[in-house]
């Protein structure tokens, strides 16, 4: 049984609590993005991810797209075989990347239109992916 699972945990009261205040500033901003991006109200995955929507893999529901405001970085899951990804990542500005995850020190650190449009590009592909 996955760990990371939606729970009841308002998504506002986690943000609140995240102490850095950059950390909160961008995640509020993430989170109206990513809410806007999918239509889909933000629910809290396990104690520190915020997801959008979900879809079922061979390892449990997962959250469409999601974020987590680290301690050490805001971390973005919106990578996989998005189009155009190199692309857009490649001008997005200072960032690293994991398999899935894209982590960021600040938005302030990147070009917010181009990671619009590699969350849009990321919500369809997932869509298209996984439709039921």
């Amino acid at each position: 049984m996955p760990k990371t699972v939606p729970t009841d945990v308002p998504v506002a009261d986690f943000i609140a609590a995240v102490e850095n205040p950059t950390r909160r500033a961008d995640a509020e901003v993430v989170q109206t993005m990513l809410a806007e991006i999918t239509g889909e109200p933000a629910v809290m995955w396990g104690p520190s991810i915020v997801g959008y929507g979900s879809y079922r893999s061979p390892t449990g529901d997962w959250p469409i797209i999601g974020f987590s405001p680290r301690k050490a970085e805001l971390v973005l899951y919106v990578l996989g075989d998005v189009p155009g990804q190199d692309e857009l990542l490649a001008k997005l500005g200072k960032h690293k990347t994991g398999s899935a995850c894209l982590y960021v020190n600040k938005l302030a650190d990147i070009d917010m239109s181009v990671l619009r449009e590699l969350t849009k590009r990321s919500v369809a592909r997932m869509r298209e992916k996984y439709s039921t």
